[in-house]
């Protein structure tokens, strides 16, 4: 704003102030307005000034600001003092120094604490293992993240019972004039939780984030295995086709050309399989009754290979 808005806008001002308060102002009076207008405007401008050279001395340009350069002598004193802030430099100090953070294993990258019993967790990550089936590494990573999140849930409930016992032991000398001693141990319980309540809040903001993780990662593992086996079973249904177009063609089928897993042994087993299954429903087979019968023997005396049917992908999805 240039100095002459400023000059109009205070003289404005007072006129708007003189005309509100009631105050006549005589023609021969009015240069008296405006003259005190200018003062305002002039100070106005003077205060501007200050605040702008203040903030260019804060802001702007701190080097003007300052007194002096540092001397060479402290420079080296600073450069010194800072090399004994560099942390633990043995691997031992180091090993130790990784594991201040550890007070409760909900969080870092350790999950096994010291004084947990490392038996218990291995049969827990064998149970969760077996539950989830992983197929992949990725499925297989997501269900370690998944076993040691609950792992880490597991552990929240005794952590507070924990800080509630060490509250009654350390405060129950708390309102001795309480004489009834159900209210009296309502009001240590409560004054335990003033008390503890950061750490308290702290469990139950953990526990939070442990479900959330563990919820979202139990999605993603289940989509995972969702995409995997609905490919597996459309790769199933092709391979049999092509399969069985190679034999009626009486040309050699190798699966592993057009990018199948399967071999020629489980194809060849999932097909009769299937038809012995449909001759036992009593719908359309290519398998005669004496086939079906040798079949089911051979099943019984022989190690075949297990037939991969839409049932056995089925399952291993609701896994």
């Amino acid at each position: 704003m240039s100095a002459r808005a400023i000059r109009r806008a205070a003289e404005r001002q007072a006129l708007k102030q003189a005309r509100q308060a009631g105050i006549p102002i005589p023609a021969n009076s009015a240069h008296l307005v405006v003259e005190h207008a200018e003062q305002q405007a002039e100070q106005f401008e003077q205060a501007a000034q200050t605040f702008a050279a203040s903030a260019d001395c804060g802001f702007s340009e701190p080097s003007a600001c300052q007194s002096s350069p540092l001397s060479d002598a402290r420079l080296a004193a600073n450069h010194a003092n800072s090399q004994r802030s560099t942390g633990p430099k043995t691997e031992e100090g180091k090993a130790k120094s990784s594991l201040n953070a550890v007070k409760t294993g909900l969080t870092g990258r350790i999950v096994l604490l010291p004084t947990d019993d490392a038996k218990a967790y291995q049969l827990h990550l064998d149970r969760i293992f077996r539950e989830q089936s992983p197929a992949t590494d990725r499925e297989s990573a997501l269900t370690q993240t998944i076993a040691d999140a609950e792992w880490r849930l597991l552990r929240i409930h005794p952590l507070e019972e924990s800080l509630c016992a060490l509250g009654h032991h350390k405060h129950a000398d708390l309102f001795p004039e309480e004489k009834d001693p159900v209210q009296r141990a309502a009001l240590i319980h409560a004054e335990i939780y003033l008390i503890y309540r950061k750490d308290f809040s702290n469990l139950s903001l953990q526990e939070r984030r442990l479900r959330s993780q563990l919820k979202s990662d139990l999605a993603e593992l289940k989509q995972l295995q969702k995409d995997r086996t609905e490919k597996q079973a459309a790769d199933l249904k092709r391979a049999k086709e092509l399969y069985k177009k190679a034999k009626e063609l009486g040309i050699p089928f190798d699966p592993s050309l057009f990018g199948f897993v399967f071999s020629l042994a489980e194809l060849e087993e999932t097909i009769n399989h299937e038809q012995a299954l449909a001759f036992a429903q009593g719908q359309p087979s290519s398998f005669t009754k004496d086939q079906f019968v040798a079949y089911m023997a051979e099943r019984k005396t022989n190690q075949t290979p297990q037939p991969v049917t839409q049932h056995t992908i089925e399952s291993q999805r609701e896994a």
